[in-house]
Order: structure tokens, then C-alpha cells, then sequence
């Protein structure tokens, strides 16, 4: 027998595991938007303007890190080495909670209500929410944290370069 019988705890257990996972993926969402304002519009900016392009983006700086943590699990003599593998895996997933962050504003935006004006953080909330539902479908966790992780990078390449012409002028 492969698989054993579910029980009522069991499947409560599982239910809830889902719903605290949706509900960090919101908080971390309204936290970067509080934090980073301008990051979260930025990315808001490159994921309206070229979707696939930060897709692209996030795809090749994926590869390299994803790489590297495992060759560093894979290669590490003791507990110190797995644990920095672990923390390169979860670095990288953070980065594409943020940059995902510009998803969910951009969400926000389109489901727009007339109390937006007194609270910006309304948008991230509401955009946030229904991304994090739609990661009820597993396959839309990567097609949402892909192109923020790429969205994110491009955000950031951006403001060094305004910020270097802004030095130079």
C-alpha cells in the first residue's frame, strides 16, 4: 500500500500548512512595499512594460544560483556548508518574493477601490491576496517568481545607472 488513509487531522494539518504558506506570501509582499516603495514600483513598472523580458532575466540569473546551491550542498563536508547552500536557496527566493511584489501592486492597481487614495498598501493587499490564491495552482508559483526575481534585477540595474547619471551631471 503506497499510500495510507487520510484522516480528518490529517487533512486539516495540510489545509492549514497551505494557509499560513498564502498568508506569508502576502505579508511578505506588504512588506517589501512598505519598506522598498519605490523598488515595488519599479518592478510594478518592468513587469507591465516587458513581461518576458524580466521572464528571461529571471530564467538566466535562476540557473547560475540554483547551480551553485546545489553543488554546494552536494560538495559540503558538514552541517556549515549545507546550511549556506540552504541560505543561497532561500536568498534567491526572497529576491523573488520582492520582485514578485510589482506583480501584486500591479494587481492591486487593476482591482482598484475608492479607498486606494487614503492607503497605497490597499493595492499590494488586494493584488496580493488573489496572486496567492491563484498559487493554489502549483504551476503558477514559478510563472509569478521567475519574472519577479527578473523584475527585481532589472529594478535594481536601473536605479544604479539613473543614480551613476545623476552623480555624473
Amino acid at each position: 500500500m503506497l499510500f495510507r488513509s487520510m484522516n480528518l487531522a490529517d487533512v486539516l494539518t495540510v489545509v492549514l500548512v497551505v494557509l499560513a504558506l498564502l498568508t506569508v506570501f502576502v505579508a511578505l509582499w506588504l512588506l517589501t512595499a512598505g519598506l522598498f516603495p519605490r523598488l515595488a514600483d519599479a518592478c510594478a513598472e518592468r513587469l507591465g512594460a516587458s513581461p518576458l523580458a524580466c521572464a528571461a532575466v529571471g530564467l538566466i540569473a535562476l540557473l547560475p544560483v540554483v547551480a551553485l546551491g546545489f553543488l554546494l550542498n552536494r560538495a559540503a563536508p558538514n552541517a556549515l556548508g549545507r546550511l549556506v547552500a540552504a541560505l543561497v536557496f532561500i536568498g534567491t527566493l526572497l529576491a523573488a518574493l520582492a520582485g514578485s511584489t510589482g506583480l501584486a501592486l500591479r494587481l492591486g492597481r487593476g482591482l482598484a477601490s475608492a479607498d486606494d487614495a487614503q492607503a497605497s498598501w490597499r493595492q499590494v493587499r488586494r493584488g496580493g491576496v488573489v496572486l496567492a490564491l491563484t498559487f493554489l495552482l502549483v504551476i503558477t508559483l514559478p510563472l509569478v517568481l521567475i519574472p519577479g526575481l527578473g523584475a527585481l534585477i532589472l529594478a535594481l540595474a536601473r536605479g544604479k545607472r539613473d543614480r551613476k547619471s545623476t552623480r555624473l551631471n
